[in-house]
């Protein structure tokens, strides 16, 4: 049977917290170093120049740590995949290394600017600045040149298929500054951030996978703005605003709007959403230096069952 979107998000979410090194105290037990690093990827401190963190990429995996990651094929596997992810401050570099596979026999690795998921791909192509052709990079079908890939966010994938044992091949996973972050999927259930578009014309997205209470602190066009802020189903008179969305898929234009926010303003508007994906997603004209700054928590048990219980508050649970 197929897993549920919400157990697959449950999944990755466990992986990028086991990947974190949220198991730290394993570090003063008396334990092998294969088994340390199988729970703490987190590297020892070793000399800088002579460490890199190394070890085998499974059919399904997540990655969430600088390194090598190698995998080499036991039987054929026809339909893997591997989930890439960075801070929401960082982009992702995966560069082909040592590659032993069949092209023209059918194999394939290619890399995915962002993440794709039950067919839904995040950033959504609204919100992307490529168009969705450009965002694969196949490695057969690309020159020496194209060898490194660069994403746009803090997420990116590679799918991969392998007809032969023994085939394999080896990937080299680095995180880079991103100066200005535009769309990014939160790592935590909790947490601050503030998004600014400096005088672009793009639309930007920051994607939180759990139900959460979420607070919006401060929403700025780059000028004083005396009015009180507007809150209201749509801004179709505005070219700068502030949407909140939800839904339980990671596609940010099929998720339904919860609301808009149309005029600059400093206070907290304060909403809890119940859905498995909660997104601030903001809209710039590129004539204002546009800013959102937000508080984000995940609702616990009893915030749920009281949201689940009326269904006026939320349409989450009724999708």
């Amino acid at each position: 049977m197929e897993r549920s979107f919400r157990e697959q998000l449950c999944f990755l979410l466990l992986s990028v917290s086991v990947l974190r090194g949220c198991c730290r105290d394993l570090e003063n037990n008396e334990i092998s170093d294969e088994f340390y690093s199988l729970f703490n990827p987190e590297p020892r401190r070793d000399p800088p120049d002579a460490f890199v963190y190394r070890r085998p990429l499974r059919c399904m995996d997540m990655v969430a740590v600088e390194g090598q990651f190698t995998f080499t094929a036991e039987t054929p596997h026809l339909s893997c995949a591997t989930f890439l992810m960075a801070e929401p401050s960082e982009l992702i570099s995966v560069e082909f290394g040592r590659v032993d596979i069949d092209c023209s026999g059918g194999d394939f690795i290619t890399v995915f600017d962002g993440w794709v998921m039950k067919g839904e791909k995040f950033p959504s192509s609204q919100d992307h600045p490529l168009p969705l052709y450009e965002r694969y990079v196949d490695y057969c079908d690309s020159t020496p040149a194209k060898r490194s890939v660069r994403s746009s966010q803090n997420v990116a994938m590679v799918f991969f298929r392998v007809h032969s044992a023994g085939s394999s091949f080896t990937l080299t996973v680095r995180k880079h500054v991103n100066l200005f972050p535009c769309n990014a999927i939160s790592q935590s259930p909790e947490g601050s951030y503030t998004m600014v578009i400096p005088q672009q014309r793009r639309n930007c997205s920051f994607s939180i996978l759990y139900p959460v209470a979420i607070d919006i602190s401060e929403y700025s066009l780059g000028r004083h703005s005396s009015f009180p802020k507007r809150i209201m189903p749509g801004c179709t008179e505005s070219e700068d605003f502030v949407q909140l969305l939800g839904g339980n898929g990671i596609d940010t234009s099929k998720l339904l709007p919860i609301t808009d926010i149309c005029t600059s303003f400093t206070g907290p508007t304060h909403m809890k959403i119940g859905c498995d994906n909660t997104v601030v997603r903001m809209v710039s004209s590129g004539s204002f230096v546009s800013r959102v700054s937000f508080s984000y928590r995940a609702l616990d048990s009893h915030e749920l069952q009281t949201i689940k219980l009326n269904n006026v508050e939320d349409f989450c649970f009724n999708n």
